[in-house]
């Protein structure tokens, strides 16, 4: 689906298709914003030479997983976004490129499904900040998308309050596993947030062409989705540490629980020891061992066993072991 946005300084604004786009080449302070959904790479690749967009930058969009990154040409920029397509509070999260051409009076965005905040965007507010410029559309798209990230981060964090207390009442190792899977999620957002900070860092350090810092709204908005992925950075981090930390609680209550069983097995075989020991002795089968032959002698080694058997009980009693 190719959809377009065209606005005027005088305020008109018009939705429609590519035949927009004739328009657009007469009026020199008109600007547009050509959406593509899901459009096969033949017809991406023409939409962009008819804005004599590079064909390196081309390439670039059109390769799968490719890093985000930004990288300026002559008459336009390129930034390859991270996005998604669903996300929810477990943070099972769908992500898809995005892709910006931000040019002095046009921006085209390539995606392969349905973004939400290039939906959003388009149906509110997009008319009125394509209106002031072309970055401040793609800004904001990386705004918006960044905010539902920290929705459900935020949704994640009383689901990891509440994993918390489950695992130090009844810490089991479905738990467990299911903190690993969350440690490996917030791993792969980690990333991906770690290469968006990067790209709003080399917004605000170096002033690009298309967009420029020395405009203050421009500068502005740089500053609000730096901020945003700084935040997401930090709660991913945030959270991936407190997954670890209850990984270690877990493991520690463990070998604890393990140390005082183990305790409790020494404490018997070191009772027992010295009785198997006794029963041993008596139990071999020579013909002259002098107790054989005493009236008593089956009485006092029971005596003996017990008196051991009763001492190093209250000896372990006494230190605590059990």
């Amino acid at each position: 689906m190719i959809r377009c946005l065209l606005t005027t300084p005088e305020g008109d604004v018009r939705e429609g298709d590519l035949s927009l786009m004739d328009e657009w080449k007469r009026m020199p302070t008109a600007h547009l914003w050509v959406d593509m959904k899901g459009e096969s790479e033949a017809q991406e690749r023409d939409v962009l030479e008819r804005f004599d967009c590079h064909p390196m930058a081309i390439q670039d969009a059109h390769k799968e997983r490719h890093p985000p990154k930004i990288e300026e040409f002559d008459n336009h920029t390129l930034i390859i976004y991270r996005g998604i397509s669903s996300f929810d509070a477990q943070l099972n999260f769908v992500p898809q490129q995005v892709c910006f051409f931000v040019g002095e009076r046009f921006l085209v965005t390539l995606h392969p499904g349905e973004a939400l905040s290039i939906e959003r965007l388009f149906n509110e507010h997009g008319k009125a900040l394509l209106a002031q410029s072309p970055e401040q559309v793609a800004l904001r798209v990386m705004y918006t998308s960044a905010g539902f990230y920290i929705d459900s981060l935020l949704e994640f964090e009383t689901e990891l309050s509440d994993l918390e207390d489950e695992l130090l009442e009844n810490g089991n190792d479905v738990l467990m596993r299911k903190i690993t899977t969350y440690r490996s999620r917030l791993v792969k957002m980690r990333r991906i947030f770690s290469y968006h900070k990067g790209i709003t860092q080399e917004l605000t350090a170096y002033d690009y062409a298309h967009l420029p810092r020395g405009e203050s709204e421009t500068l502005h908005a740089i500053t609000d989705v730096e901020e945003r992925f700084e935040r997401l950075y930090t709660l991913t981090q945030m959270y991936y540490d407190i997954c670890g930390d209850l990984v270690d609680g877990y493991i520690s209550i463990s070998s604890h629980q393990l140390n005082i069983t183990m305790r409790v097995l020494t404490v018997i075989t070191a009772i027992f020891v010295p009785l198997t020991f006794i029963a041993g002795i008596y139990g071999m089968n020579f013909e002259y061992m002098p107790e054989l032959s005493y009236q008593y002698g089956y009485f006092f080694v029971w005596g003996a066993m017990l008196g051991i058997g009763g001492i190093l009980i209250w000896l372990f009693k006494r230190k605590d072991w059990f």
